[in-house]
This record gives structure tokens, C-alpha cells and sequence, in this order.
């Protein structure tokens, strides 16, 4: 059965939508069958894996108002073992259209539990809010992966992530998990870097991914040209890092 992670911060900026593209990547590089899952109105998980998010018939917004199944959602192999269910602007209206609707909360879930068995992995990339799209999004998963950036504010309203993630698991997933934080932004020429990794080490007693995503040219590239660092620029150390870190998804699962 397939293992969903929710990539989740509500604070902007952090890295989260590249670690989604590049985690779900990596591990379909290392032969794992992935489906990744922009549940961002923003859709720059669509782009940054080379989808025209602006000219897709079926996104994640027709699968949750129900226009479409979850089948015809699909955009198969986009890359060897990674398909996707895009995301557009479109689903920025999803969250009024679903007022009033019953179990709201388990739309997402109600979707994947049918093709869940196809996949070693499901990564959903969430939105930088807590709203009625990323509550779908912790429904579903069994776990969520927090990256940090390794800036002054790291800390900066994590505490409030942490608690919407034990509302969640208390009222609406009593499975869900917290899968670990994974710093982003690197900067090993800076103290400011090596002493966010210690604070945020000192003052969260969530798991710590040893990975470290540095801060990186090559990276930051990458979605422009809709490919993802492994493949844009391989032997980057943004790509290994982004190697590394499945690795240790990957070894989680075999604890």
C-alpha cells in the first residue's frame, strides 16, 4: 500500500514545493512508483515538473468539486515512475464551492484511497496556508514532512503548524504522524545556518532529517526549465541532497 506524505508549511518561501517535486522525483529515480499531488492553487509543483498547468483539462480542482475521477485526473509518467494530478488557479475558488458540503474534510482522501495500492508513494504538495485544501491534505496522508528554511524566522509559526497537525490527528486522522523536518537553504558559509539547525534542533522534539538542502543555483533553476534537479543538473549538490533525503524516506519505512 502506498505511503502519503503531505509536504506542509504554512510559511511561504521555505522550499516546500521544491522539496515536493524533487523528494517525489528522487524516489522515482530510485525505482519507487510515485504520484505527486498539487493540492496548490499556485501550481508551481505542476509547472516545476514540465505541465502546462493553464491548459489541463482535468486538475485537482475537477476532482474535488467531483467533475472529474480520479483516473482521468492522472497525467501518467510524466517522468519514469512519477505521474501527477496538476493543479491550477482554478482550485482557489474550491474552498467556497465546498461550503456546506458533507465531510468536506475527506474529499482528497475519499479520491486517493481508489488508486492508492498503484503507487509506493504519494506526495501532496499543500498550499502555504492552513485551509480547508491542506486539512485535505494531512486527511489523507499518514504523515507530513515540514521543511525549514535555514533563516532567522525558521521557527516562525511552526508552532502553529504543529498544533493544526495534532487537531488533525485528534479530530479527523487518528493515524496521522509527523514525518520529520527537513532544512532547506543551506548556507554553510553562514553561522546564521548552522545556528538555525541547532535551535530548531534544541526546541523541536519532532524527528530531524540528517539531510540538508543546500542553498543552490542549480536548484533554484530547475523549475523554469519544468525539470526537476535530478534531472536538470544531476551531479548538483542540490540533487544530492534531494537523493540523500529520499534515501532516509525510504529507510523510515524499513524501521
Amino acid at each position: 500500500m502506498g505511503r502519503i506524505i503531505a509536504v506542509a508549511n504554512q510559511k511561504g518561501g521555505v522550499g516546500k514545493t521544491t522539496t515536493a517535486i524533487n523528494l517525489s522525483s528522487c524516489l522515482a529515480e530510485k525505482g519507487k512508483k510515485v504520484l505527486t499531488i498539487d493540492i496548490d492553487p499556485q501550481g508551481n509543483t505542476s509547472s516545476g515538473l514540465g505541465v502546462d498547468k493553464n491548459n489541463i483539462e482535468n486538475t485537482v480542482y475537477e476532482l474535488m468539486i467531483g467533475n472529474a475521477s480520479i483516473q482521468e485526473c492522472i497525467i501518467t509518467n510524466i517522468f519514469e515512475n512519477l505521474s501527477i494530478i496538476a493543479s491550477n488557479v482554478n482550485l482557489a475558488g474550491a474552498e467556497i464551492e465546498l461550503i456546506g458540503i458533507e465531510e468536506k474534510e475527506y474529499i482528497l482522501k475519499k479520491k486517493v484511497n481508489e488508486i492508492v495500492m498503484d503507487y509506493d508513494y504519494i506526495i501532496i504538495d499543500c498550499p502555504p496556508s492552513l485551509n480547508t485544501l491542506t486539512v485535505n491534505a494531512m486527511t489523507t496522508a499518514n504523515t507530513v514532512l515540514v521543511p525549514i528554511q535555514c533563516e532567522y524566522y525558521a521557527l516562525e509559526g511552526l508552532s502553529q503548524l504543529i498544533h493544526t497537525i495534532n487537531l488533525v490527528r485528534n479530530r479527523l486522522n487518528p493515524n496521522l504522524e509527523i514525518e520529520g523536518v527537513v532544512f532547506t537553504m543551506y548556507d554553510a558559509r553562514t553561522n546564521l545556518s548552522l545556528q538555525v539547525v541547532e535551535n530548531v534542533k534544541e526546541n523541536l522534539e519532532q524527528r530531524i532529517y540528517k539531510s540538508i538542502i543546500p542553498r543552490n543555483v542549480r536548484l533554484a533553476e530547475a523549475p523554469s526549465h519544468g525539470l526537476p534537479i535530478n534531472i536538470y543538473d544531476p551531479k548538483s549538490t542540490g540533487a544530492d541532497g534531494y537523493r540523500d533525503l529520499a534515501d532516509e524516506v525510504i529507510g523510515r519505512e524499513e524501521e
